[in-house]
């Protein structure tokens, strides 16, 4: 019995010829065949006669003599790898800018995720490491970049030329780390400089919390003063926006997004299912962490929403119908997130004047005052967590750190009045 071998030899044989294909044509295939010896595997797969010349079209290309399948599935895999590089790249080391727009286009993330990391690399990769091939890439000219951007590597029009901050080199060094891993994996280059840590020496995470500015927050009385103030003086068409923010802790973009339907005034809980896209504010997403919630809400912000309802009817029955957007323009479509946060600012300002003493806090601030209101009334950091629509009750924490201080105060006292005077 004759058999053809992937060389393309004739061989004579026991057994006969047997090829079983597990893949389309575009990802290989693999078979096996007999010879003498026993079973073998061999994989095929098509590759360009020219990577520089595609229109010249594809030839077969058949490698053999692997004794068993797991040998040939992994040499298989191998020349994808290279198949992918020459056909991306044509057949070259691409340079760390080039690869780097490549790996952004590769991602499916949120788009205001990939937004920021294009700006990184736009402002902190490309200018200085961009011109450099991925294979000539090495640990100390990374460690370099990172000791100038330490120095120099502020990009924004007001501190242009400053030092960036701990936490921003931290960012460049996270989204470095993930090109070159990927790098890798398309078979570009074999090891990751960036995670040589003793040469490259990223700001560690202690730095990082160590700049990391300080939440301003209001107190209790603060608030009430705040939106007694927002309330009554400023008579706010956007009172209801702001006192659902600060006594849910919901996003911004979150509150944008809630429609009618999602507040049941019978169980008084509001369902949190979408949030305001901010790079296309015309639409909706899923929440940040991709999760729907559920969170309770006092009867009195409830009453709020509901005197808000009644105004959006007189303005048009449409507005208060289930599935409109409760804080949603005139005419039914979605508000800016950006654009609530300038009316937000003008507010500060105006709050100012009139109340000096009051300290100015961001919209995200109001967030903020919730947690830290709760978290120093007592509550369960779990619960505060569930409010606020965090992945992990770790997030909390370190977020509100600064609210431990308090906690441990409170707990050493209410252990203490426990025990009496044992």
């Amino acid at each position: 019995m004759t058999i053809k071998t992937p060389s393309g030899a004739d061989e004579r044989g026991g057994g006969e010829k047997k090829q079983r294909r597990s893949r389309s044509r575009h990802q290989g295939s693999l078979g096996d065949y007999q010879t003498r010896k026993g079973k073998r595997w061999k994989f095929q797969i098509y590759v360009l006669i020219d990577p520089e010349k595609p229109e010249l079209g594809e030839k077969r290309v058949t490698r053999g003599g692997f004794t068993d399948l797991e040998e040939a599935q992994a040499a298989l895999t191998e020349a994808l790898k290279k198949k992918a590089k020459n056909e991306k790249f044509l057949g070259k080391v691409p340079t760390l800018a080039v690869y780097a727009d490549h790996w952004a286009d590769s991602l499916r993330l949120a788009d205001s995720t990939i937004k920021g990391y294009r700006k990184i690399i736009r402002n902190h990769i490309t200018p200085d490491l961009g011109k450099i091939k991925l294979d000539k890439l090495t640990a100390t000219r990374i460690g370099s970049h990172y000791r100038e951007l330490e120095k120099h590597g502020r990009k924004d029009e007001h501190g242009k030329g400053k030092p960036l901050s701990a936490n921003s080199v931290h960012k460049v060094h996270v989204v470095l780390g993930a090109i070159l891993d990927a790098a890798i994996d398309d078979g570009l280059i074999s090891v990751n400089p960036s995670k040589k840590r003793r040469t490259v020496n990223a700001p560690k995470s202690s730095e990082v919390r160590a700049q990391k500015p300080e939440i301003v927050t209001w107190t209790g009385e603060q608030l009430h003063t705040f939106l007694t103030w927002n309330r009554d003086d400023r008579q706010d068409e956007m009172f209801p926006l702001w006192r659902l923010i600060a006594y849910t802790g919901m996003r911004r973009s979150e509150a944008l997004a809630l429609k009618w339907n999602d507040i049941n005034t019978r169980t008084g809980r509001v369902s949190i299912r979408r949030a305001v896209n901010t790079e296309d504010w015309t639409e909706t997403k899923t929440t940040k962490t991709g999760n729907a919630r559920v969170i309770d809400v006092d009867a009195a912000t409830l009453k709020v929403l509901a005197s808000y309802k009644v105004a959006r009817a007189e303005v048009s029955f449409e507005l208060a119908k289930a599935d409109a957007y409760v804080f949603g323009d005139d005419d039914g479509k979605l508000r800016s997130p950006d654009a609530m946060t300038s009316r937000w600012d003008r507010r500060m300002k105006w709050l100012s004047k009139q109340h000096p003493s009051l300290p100015r806090v961001t919209i995200k601030g109001l967030r903020h005052t919730h947690a830290t209101l709760l978290l120093e009334l007592g509550e369960h950091p779990k619960v505060v967590q569930e409010r606020l629509g965090h992945s992990t009750i770790t997030t909390t924490m370190n977020i509100y750190s600064h609210v431990t201080p308090t906690m441990q105060k409170a707990a050493a006292d209410r252990f203490a009045q426990h025990l009496g005077n044992a």
